[in-house]
């Protein structure tokens, strides 16, 4: 049988739009609830916007097929704990009460044959209702490690935040084997940081020294490796799978429209796919520059907003 997951995500209304693309890169298919099932495998910790996975070890039509499954499970002398996944955007029809909640935990806890654990269990099951079934798997919850790289050594205000970069590195590379990633304006690394944590092959490059500089010593902060070198983008002559281009913008930025429009030609020139990052619509010099606008959204920020384009 084909495995089965359950994901469950939050995203304040601000992020919708962003989560959206990050949820049809890496799944597919997006949701306008905080749950979906799906047959694909994605570690809850790649994206800032899953909660928690289930693995799907059963299902049933209620409560009593569940508890009847879970009699078979063997975990000798190991412990365990069962956690009911509590959804937040559930209609009042829907919800069921904390009391409830608990009294079901307690109960498959019953008719599972080892120790419980409440504290440091060696197993944690997770289960849920989802389209009028109940499903009972391993739980895996997410660690937020973005929050960790908020705390970079080198830092600028300008700098995309981390949840954001972790997203934009789903969009570009949603299935890291086999792909090779640059960042040619990578700034102080932020994206760089988040993708190479989830073991994508990327490297960095910049037209400001100082600032290459920062981005190798944040890189080297958290553990990973990289290159990243200096230099303009027009010198570079290999080729990748995909770029991430966060066009130049401030107020002391001198970048002009033709500069703009050359960043752009490059980055067509370098790889076969780009994920633009823009807080100016650019739409028409994109497609100038010879892409193909295939997807995007909108990453908002109180009054602030940047635009992710994926091209291709």
């Amino acid at each position: 049988m084909t495995p089965t997951f359950i994901y469950t995500f939050a995203a304040s209304q601000d992020e919708h739009s962003l989560w959206g693309l990050e949820m049809r890169s890496l799944f597919g298919q997006e949701t306008d609830s905080f749950i979906m099932k799906s047959d694909l495998n994605i570690d809850p910790n790649r994206s800032p916007f899953i909660k928690e996975q289930i693995e799907v070890m059963y299902e049933g039509a209620n409560m009593a097929d569940i508890l009847k499954q879970v009699e078979d499970i063997v975990l000798h002398e190991e412990t365990f704990k069962v956690i009911f996944v509590k959804i937040n955007d559930l209609s009042e029809e829907d919800k069921i009460p904390y009391e409830d909640r608990r009294l079901m935990e307690r109960d498959l806890g019953l008719h599972i044959d080892a120790e419980a654990d409440v504290h440091n269990p060696d197993h944690v099951f997770g289960f849920v209702t989802l389209g009028g079934r109940w499903y009972f798997g391993k739980y895996r919850t997410n660690d937020a490690v973005w929050l960790l790289h908020m705390k970079k050594p080198r830092n600028y205000s300008i700098a995309l935040g981390t949840r954001l970069a972790r997203a934009v590195a789903n969009i570009a590379v949603p299935n890291p084997i086999g792909v090779q990633a640059i960042d040619p304006c990578c700034g102080i690394g932020t994206v760089l940081v988040e993708a190479l944590s989830m073991g994508i092959n990327i490297v960095g490059r910049d037209i400001n020294p100082q600032i290459v500089q920062g981005a190798r010593q944040n890189i080297a902060h958290f553990g990973y490796t990289s290159e990243v070198t200096f230099g303009d983008i027009s010198d570079i002559n290999e080729s990748y799978d995909v770029a991430i281009l966060d066009m130049p913008y401030n107020l002391f930025s001198t970048t002009t429209p033709e500069e703009q429009l050359s960043l752009l030609r490059h980055a067509r020139r370098i790889a076969n796919k780009v994920i633009v990052i823009t807080i100016e619509t650019i739409d028409d010099m994109i497609t100038e520059a010879g892409f193909v606008i295939t997807d995007r959204c909108t990453a908002n920020k109180r009054s602030f907003a940047r635009q992710v384009i994926v091209c291709s």
